[in-house]
């Protein structure tokens, strides 16, 4: 559902896609062509969250701020893999942040990078662009190559086209046993 919280309303682009179920709360902007997918929780009660375009939150993520200090922002083409936790933290262009990953307040990832499935991105940490993120807590392991960065591009733009699926109200319909 999309509830106003205070004086905030969402701010949805209208090409993106909310899953029915997917909880969009508060001081919240999503881009064009974003997705925000199944179970999804994006509250932004006490800070705001900015989604960036063609970027897509995967199914069961949570989304949240800390209150007057850490504001959430995805920016372009980002994908968040299924069952991520992200607080108070900044994503750069074109990352992949894979499936139950956590990322904390005031951590900034640069564009072009791979956060490793369950890693734990501790608070106020800062990575360059176009790396691999990994382990608990969390550390620099190498630099991407050309081909796993093309690839943060085409997670994103297949995520497009699943919500353009979705959104065609022809494709997905509510069944009653």
């Amino acid at each position: 559902m999309i509830y106003r919280y205070k004086d905030f309303t969402p701010n949805i682009d209208k090409t993106a896609f909310i899953a029915p179920s997917a909880d969009v709360i508060g001081d919240i902007s999503i881009g064009k062509n974003s997705s925000i997918w199944f179970n999804v929780t994006a509250r932004a009660d006490v800070h705001f969250i900015k989604i960036g375009n063609e970027s897509n939150i995967q199914d069961n993520s949570v989304l949240h701020v800390t209150n007057g200090i850490f504001p959430l922002t995805i920016g372009d083409r980002v994908t968040i893999g299924h069952g991520v936790a992200l607080h108070g933290c900044t994503i750069g262009n074109a990352t992949l942040v894979g499936i139950h990953a956590t990322i904390l307040d005031g951590v900034e990832i640069g564009e072009y990078s791979i956060v490793a499935a369950g890693s734990l991105v501790r608070e106020s940490k800062s990575f360059p662009s176009g790396v691999l993120i990994a382990g608990n807590p969390a550390q620099v392991k190498r630099d991407l190559t050309e081909e796993e960065k093309n690839k943060n591009l085409r997670y994103a733009s297949n995520y497009v086209e699943y919500s353009k699926t979705y959104l065609d109200k022809g494709n997905i319909k509510t069944i009653n046993y």
